[in-house]
């Protein structure tokens, strides 16, 4: 026994399916040519501190720490903070400092795959302050001209209240104004971390 179908039911089913399929697939189109088309970008993620575009590979040369011990490859296997100024540190040194170790602490379980580091470019080093206030800050004396083919990579603009970020292959990737509130650098330490294999 052969049915027969109602053509205008076949074609009230066809519109179903059609319009079901534009409601899935408008989205999708509109998203492409809102991304591919126009550029568009939404803003959902913010980068608290200064991209250093490209990356600066920072040169391994030999620096030595207080005690004059010298050291080869700092800034490989972990992250680093640095701070680059005078030894003998004065308020703005002090102030960024702080600032990195409260920032290091805030990252609880993640803090042992940060580094601080101080590059002191002048009057190595202040033994009564930094020791005392920054125990496990490494302090490095890049004074001599050894030391100036990494300083040279460093962005010289208020590098006084600068702190720099340095990836565990050694590239210099982020500069922070240590003046803002250190909430921004946590969060974006804490997304590095995050999404980072290495380090």
């Amino acid at each position: 026994m052969s049915s027969v179908i109602d053509p205008e039911l076949h074609r009230r089913n066809f519109r179903t399916v059609f319009a079901l399929g534009g409601l899935f697939l408008l989205p999708l189109l509109l998203s492409f040519w809102l991304y591919y088309g126009v550029h568009w970008h939404p803003r959902g993620t913010t980068i608290h501190g200064e991209l250093i575009t490209p990356v600066r590979p920072l040169p391994d040369v030999p620096l030595a720490d207080a005690d004059g011990v010298a050291h080869n490859g700092v800034f490989l296997g972990k992250w680093s903070l640095v701070y680059v100024g005078s030894g003998a540190c004065d308020a703005d040194c002090r102030t960024t400092l702080v600032f990195m170790r409260q920032t290091r602490l805030s990252l609880n379980s993640d803090m042992t795959r940060v580094q601080r580091v101080l590059l002191a470019t002048t009057q190595c080093c202040d033994r009564a302050y930094l020791p005392a206030q920054h125990p496990g800050l490494r302090v490095l004396d890049a004074s001599r001209g050894g030391a100036q083919p990494l300083l040279a990579q460093f962005p010289q603009q208020e590098r006084a209240q600068a702190l720099y970020v340095v990836d565990p292959l050694g590239n210099l990737m982020m500069r922070y104004d240590a003046r803002l509130p250190p909430r921004g650098l946590l969060e974006d330490l804490k997304r590095l971390l995050q999404l980072s294999h290495i380090g």
